[in-house]
């Protein structure tokens, strides 16, 4: 699974959360109608640098972690999830380990309770250990330290110019923080970064985000519903359209939405001629304003001949991940008078939705005739109009 990418992500759920309150443990809670192991998750699967991302689980939380992922669990990123062990560092190693046979290049490790982290965060710890064993994401410490003594009296106060608050991700090269995680068994250390340390390895402080809060207390929930509600306001919504056009020629199937059907023609390309693709990756493309497909992929350039459609559909979805944005609905209409296309709708349906990275119930795929007028009522090919919907952060004018 990991041979293509260089990053895993490994999301520690196993624990109570017994200070967050009643109500179950906290990673499985409810956040603006969510659970907040579903927004952590999330934003791994949806990131570009991050190749497949494992979750850590408590193993009586099973049928809760099912419950709670809902439509990701058919996310191709995500792996099956692990136990976790009796202590925190304990289910971190484990999780590594899982993934060993994998032999990823990197590893970033993340508290479920984190459920803002944002994808800029991401790239700065996968960034830094181009050139460190470890990196951590950090906030500088602004506030004044005091240290107590035992009654609660101010002992002294503690210089803040060299103090860093750590969050997560943290991330590591894998095999050295696996050897680090092992070495350190049976200690009790705070963090992965305190692991590293231990070890003798290299870790840097990147930029984190005063937004990646932790929920660790009951009336952390209300914050957080604070913080998803400003966010959304800070989102603009952007409509994108596409058409295409494709002739019949001699064959024996046709591609549309990625599922492949028997007819007596096949569509006319320098692709594989998958109209639907090609007409909804133009629409995403120009709800973002990145051109069109062909500026993208020239169909001068022959490492285009052939190429399956689902490589230029990626490459919109990538580009608005890589804006921060998210594609909130696409809409696909078919053109042609054969090859019947409603039986094959759900199908459709689902290799688009897996391929944005998104819950089938947001996309939507329909055909119609002409009414046996013009080159498609002559059944000469086929044509398709998409409408692509996009959340991008608002750009302030």
């Amino acid at each position: 699974m990991m041979s293509a990418h260089n990053a895993i992500a490994i999301i520690v759920a196993a624990g109570r959360g017994t200070r967050a309150g009643a109500g179950g443990p906290k990673q499985y809670r409810d956040l603006a109608g969510r659970a907040v192991i579903a927004w952590t998750a999330e934003a791994f699967l949806n990131h570009p640098l991050i190749g497949a991302v494992r979750v850590i689980i408590h193993r009586d939380d099973r049928g809760e972690y099912n419950t709670a992922m809902g439509a990701l669990l058919d996310h191709p990123k995500l792996m099956e999830p692990v136990f976790g062990g009796a202590e925190r560092q304990d289910s971190v190693r484990l999780g590594i380990e899982s993934a060993e046979e994998d032999a990823p290049r990197h590893v970033l490790i993340h508290d479920a309770a984190r459920p803002f982290i944002d994808e800029k965060t991401i790239a700065r710890v996968i960034d830094a250990l181009g050139e460190n064993d470890g990196a951590l994401a950090a906030l500088p410490v602004h506030d004044t330290i005091k240290r107590a003594r035992p009654d609660n009296t101010i002992e002294a106060t503690v210089p803040r110019d060299a103090l860093w608050r750590a969050q997560t991700p943290q991330g590591f090269r894998f095999d050295k923080i696996l050897a680090a995680h092992r070495a350190a068994s049976g200690q009790q250390l705070t963090d992965d970064a305190a692991v590293a340390e231990a070890a003798g390895l290299s870790v840097a402080l990147v930029a984190g985000s005063p937004d990646n809060m932790k929920i660790t207390q009951a009336e952390d929930f209300g914050m957080a519903e604070t913080l998803l509600g400003r966010k959304a306001k800070q989102m603009e919504y952007r409509t994108g359209h596409g058409f295409d056009v494709h002739a019949f020629e001699d064959g024996n199937a046709v591609i549309i939405c990625g599922v492949e059907i028997a007819h007596d023609k096949k569509l006319k390309g320098h692709s594989d001629a998958d109209v639907g693709m090609h007409a909804l990756t133009d629409a995403i493309l120009g709800a973002i304003g990145e051109g069109d497909i062909g500026d993208h992929f020239p169909p001068s350039d022959p490492q285009w001949k052939g190429a399956p459609s689902h490589v230029f559909l990626e490459k919109a979805r990538d580009l608005v991940a890589g804006r921060n944005g998210k594609i909130t609905h696409c809409d696909v209409t078919l053109m042609c008078e054969a090859p019947k296309i409603g039986p094959h709708r759900e199908n459709m349906r689902g290799a688009l939705a897996e391929i944005l990275n998104i819950d089938a119930a947001r996309v939507s795929v329909k055909a119609t005739t002409t009414e046996q007028l013009g080159f498609t009522g002559r059944r000469e090919g086929v044509a398709a109009m998409a409408t692509a919907t996009v959340a991008l952060p608002e750009v302030k004018s």
